[in-house]
C-alpha cells in the first residue's frame, strides 16, 4: 500500500494540510518547508490517488462516447483519435454503440448521465434535437454529425452540402453526366443523407444537369453490401451511370466490387467517389477518390466543447460545481463547430498515375 499524506506530514514534520498545499501546488507555503515536504513525497514515493481527487471534485473521469457502430471503420477511426484525446485531459473513455436504433440511445442517454459518465460525446442517428436536449439535462453532452442541434446542444460536424457538391463538381469536372448517387436513406432521422443528397443535387444544378430520380439509389445501411447491391440494380435495370458519388466509403466499395464483377473498367467505364477517407480506401484496387473529413480535429474540438462545459455546468444539471470553475460563471451558449473537410483524388476517378 502506497503512502498516505499523513505518511508524508509525519516525515516532514507539519500538517497534513500543508502537504496538501504542497502537492496541489499552492503558493502559500514557505520554501523550507515546501522543501522538506518535497523531499519527503520524494522518499516515501508518495503518489496522489487520482481517483479521490475526482470523486471529490465530483467527478468521475469517465466520458461516455455513443456512436450508431463500433465496427464502422469511420466510428472506429474516430473513436480512436477521441480516446487519443480524451487523454490530453486524463480521462477514460467508455464506448457503446445503438446502431441508430431510438430505444437504444434514449436507454445510453437515460442509463449513463449521472451514475458513472461526467459527459457524453454521442452520434444520434434517431433521436430529434428537442428530445437529445430533455434527456441530457443531467450531463454536458456534445453532438457529431449531421443530426442539427438546432443551437440546442454543442455539435461539431462537417458541412456535408459543401462535401457532396464538391464530390459531385469534381465528377462533372471529368465529363461525366449521368452521375448516380448512392446512400439515399428516407428512414433515418439524421441528416447525413439529406445533406449528401443536397449536395449532389446543387452541384448537378449548378451545371445544368438534370436530377434523375432513377439514379438517387436508396440503402438501408451505408456498408459494403448496400452499395454493391444498389450498384447491381442501376447496372441492371437500365440506369447505368458513367459516374457514381457514394455517401460513404463503405458504399463505395461495395460499388466498386460490383461495377469490376459486371467488366467495367474504372475509371474508363464508371468514376467512383465516396465520403469518410477510411484507410481501406486507399489500398483498394483501384485507390478511392474520397472526401476526407479532419476527423483529428472533430475528436480534438469535441472534447474541447466538452471539457469548457464541465469547468461551467449548467444550472440545475445535477452535478456539483467543479471547484476550479470561476464563482457565478454561466455555460456559454450551444455552439455549432463545422470541422474542414477535402477531397482525396485518387484512381478510381483519375485513374493510374504513370
Amino acid at each position: 500500500m502506497g503512502a498516505s499524506l499523513k505518511d508524508v506530514a509525519m516525515r516532514a514534520g507539519v500538517s497534513v494540510r500543508t502537504v496538501s498545499n504542497v502537492v496541489n501546488d499552492f503558493p502559500q507555503v514557505a520554501p523550507e518547508t515546501r522543501r522538506r515536504v518535497q523531499q519527503a513525497l520524494e522518499e516515501l514515493q508518495y503518489r496522489p490517488n487520482a481517483a479521490a481527487r475526482l470523486l471529490r471534485a465530483g467527478r468521475s473521469g469517465l466520458v461516455g462516447l455513443v456512436i450508431p457502430e463500433i465496427d464502422s471503420p469511420y466510428f472506429g477511426e474516430l473513436a480512436s483519435l477521441l480516446v487519443q484525446a480524451a487523454q490530453q485531459y486524463g480521462w477514460t473513455l467508455l464506448v457503446d454503440q445503438t446502431n441508430g436504433d431510438p430505444d437504444r440511445e434514449r436507454l445510453l442517454l437515460d442509463g449513463l448521465p449521472g451514475q458513472i459518465v461526467d459527459g457524453l460525446v454521442m452520434s444520434p442517428w434517431a433521436l430529434s434535437p428537442a428530445e437529445l436536449r430533455r434527456r441530457a439535462d443531467a450531463v454536458p453532452l456534445v453532438l457529431l454529425g449531421e443530426q442539427d442541434a438546432a443551437g440546442l446542444i454543442d455539435h461539431v460536424s462537417v458541412d456535408s452540402v459543401a462535401a457532396a457538391a464538391e464530390a459531385t463538381d469534381h465528377l462533372i469536372g471529368l465529363g461525366r453526366r449521368r452521375i448516380a448517387a448512392i446512400g439515399v436513406q428516407p428512414h433515418l432521422a439524421n441528416g447525413t443523407a439529406q445533406q449528401r443528397i443536397a449536395g449532389y443535387r446543387q452541384a448537378l444544378g449548378a451545371a445544368g444537369i438534370a436530377c434523375d430520380p432513377a439514379l438517387e439509389m436508396p440503402v438501408t445501411a451505408l456498408h459494403r453490401a448496400d452499395g454493391a447491391r444498389a450498384m447491381r440494380e442501376l447496372l441492371e435495370g437500365g440506369h447505368a451511370p458513367d459516374a457514381v458519388f457514394c455517401f460513404s466509403d463503405q458504399l463505395a466499395l461495395g460499388a466498386l466490387r460490383a461495377a469490376l464483377d459486371h467488366g467495367l473498367a474504372v475509371p474508363r467505364d464508371l468514376a467512383v467517389c465516396g465520403f469518410d477517407d477510411i484507410e481501406d480506401g486507399r489500398y483498394a484496387t483501384p485507390s478511392l477518390t474520397t472526401v476526407a473529413p479532419d476527423k483529428t480535429g472533430i475528436a480534438e474540438r469535441a472534447l474541447a466543447c466538452l471539457a469548457d462545459r464541465l469547468k461551467r455546468p449548467a444550472a440545475g444539471a445535477g452535478r456539483r460545481p467543479d471547484p476550479a470553475a470561476p464563482s457565478g460563471d454561466t455555460p456559454p451558449p450551444a455552439r455549432k463547430i463545422v470541422a474542414a473537410h477535402r477531397l482525396v483524388v485518387r484512381e478510381s476517378t483519375a485513374g493510374r498515375r504513370g
